[in-house]
């Protein structure tokens, strides 16, 4: 059989009936009203534009169920992309120009910065903002890998104070002219002795972003453990004029819900647990305008999926067999909890060709229900807890010496991302 898809499939649902008035109002982001409060999470190698369309896809799906409208289009969530390097697009680097490609569909098109100093993140915007290559700008203070720690950006880096409040004025004062939002990513801090997501909320208010994102981890324990959301409702607390949006350890529409409950914030930001099940949108959309409508697709529903995500990763490379390449590291999260076989799995991890991957889907047994329990719940690797990587005396000051601004220039140059 032909599992060739030019459109969404639509998988089924336990519901098709609201229930209830909507759970959270639209999200305000700037000028932007998303009525959907949830956010793609930026993750490197997954967020590039064919991903995102196949999300924003079924996120109008969710909607458009949600009001008893199968199949028509309605508003989504916001999508970001992946994270791209400042320096490397202040020096259009090719593959940070490839990753704030956006499709003809996005809207508002949304690009996640990483920097480490204020003039270069300020060039990066002003860049986006006057070739009109953006509509909303996320600035990454979250990221726990070791390389970017340990030269004082991501995570790290809100620890300096004047640092991350120089960075943040940049972004927005350059994004201004156009109405652009700048928002802000950042985890609770960088150890246990360590936070800093009280001050950094603070700073990044009353320096004009346009909400905070808090993944309710530090950097130590990067994705292992479990996520703290008390220290969502902390924050929320804390910042009272800008939107405060929840991450960490939502697998599942109800999570998300339970996020909201128990923390009072106004959106949440979805990472790994879209890692093979885009149409977790649907659930999401659906779950907040309070539908009980959810997806629980057949093998052959998700491979129909699986053969859509090929095909736009395939259009996004230019190249078949990159394309291919790509979609390989989606295949176990797309075939978790299913009957596939280990030989099997192994095969479709080596694929090569649109045709070589037809030929394997149809070895499957298409016909296998959703498996539940083997499917949902945790997606990626959690990893441990570990010692953050950080420059040399980094946690002596809030404040930087000369030593570390000669470390931290530095930091943009042995970062991927563009």
């Amino acid at each position: 059989m032909s599992l060739t898809a030019t459109a969404p499939a639509r998988a089924p649902h336990t519901s098709s009936s609201p229930v209830s008035g909507p759970v959270l109002p639209p999200l305000q982001i700037g000028p932007h009203t998303i009525d959907s409060p949830v956010v793609l999470a930026p993750m490197a190698g997954i967020t590039n534009r064919a991903f995102r369309q196949l999300c924003r896809e079924y996120g109008a799906e969710g909607v458009a169920a949600a009001a008893g409208r199968p199949g028509a289009s309605g508003a989504t969530s916001l999508y970001v992309s992946e994270m791209i390097t400042s320096r490397a697009l202040v020096e259009r680097t090719p593959v940070s120009m490839k990753l704030i490609e956006h499709g003809p569909g996005e809207d508002p098109r949304s690009v996640q910065l990483y920097g480490v100093d204020p003039v270069t993140v300020g060039a990066a915007v002003r860049m986006l903002r006057d070739e009109d290559r953006a509509d909303h700008i996320d600035l990454n203070f979250g990221c726990p890998v070791p390389k970017v720690t340990r030269k004082g950006g991501g995570s790290a880096l809100p620890w300096k104070t004047d640092l991350f409040r120089g960075i943040v004025r940049a972004a927005v004062q350059n994004a201004a002219p156009a109405q652009i939002p700048v928002t802000v990513k950042m985890r609770v801090g960088i150890d246990a002795d360590h936070e800093t997501f009280l001050d950094a909320g603070r700073i990044a208010e009353e320096e004009g972003a346009a909400a905070v994102a808090l993944h309710a981890r530090t950097a130590s324990q990067a994705y292992s453990g479990q996520a703290d959301w008390s220290r969502i409702a902390e924050l929320k607390r804390a910042v009272t004029t800008i939107p405060v949006l929840g991450n960490g350890d939502i697998w599942s529409a109800e999570d998300a819900l339970r996020m909201v409950e128990e923390t009072g914030c106004d959106g949440v930001v979805v990472g790994r647990g879209c890692l093979g099940r885009p149409w977790l949108f649907t659930d999401l959309a659906a779950a907040f305008a309070g539908s009980r409508v959810r997806v629980e697709p057949t093998l052959e529903e998700v491979c129909r999926v699986l053969r859509r995500h090929a095909e736009l990763l395939v259009d996004f490379h230019r190249d078949e067999a990159r394309g291919c390449r790509d979609i390989r590291k989606h295949i176990a999260w797309y075939t978790k909890g299913f009957r596939v076989g280990g030989q099997l799995r192994h095969q479709l991890a080596l694929v090569d060709t649109l045709d070589d991957l037809d030929r394997l889907i149809d070895t499957l047994d298409l016909d296998q229900p959703w498996p539940r329990a083997g499917a949902d719940g945790q997606r990626g690797r959690a990893g441990s807890s570990r010692v953050v990587a950080l420059p040399d005396r980094w946690l002596d000051s809030r404040e930087l010496d000369e030593e570390q601004r000669a470390s931290i220039a530095q930091a943009e140059l042995d970062v991927d991302g563009g």
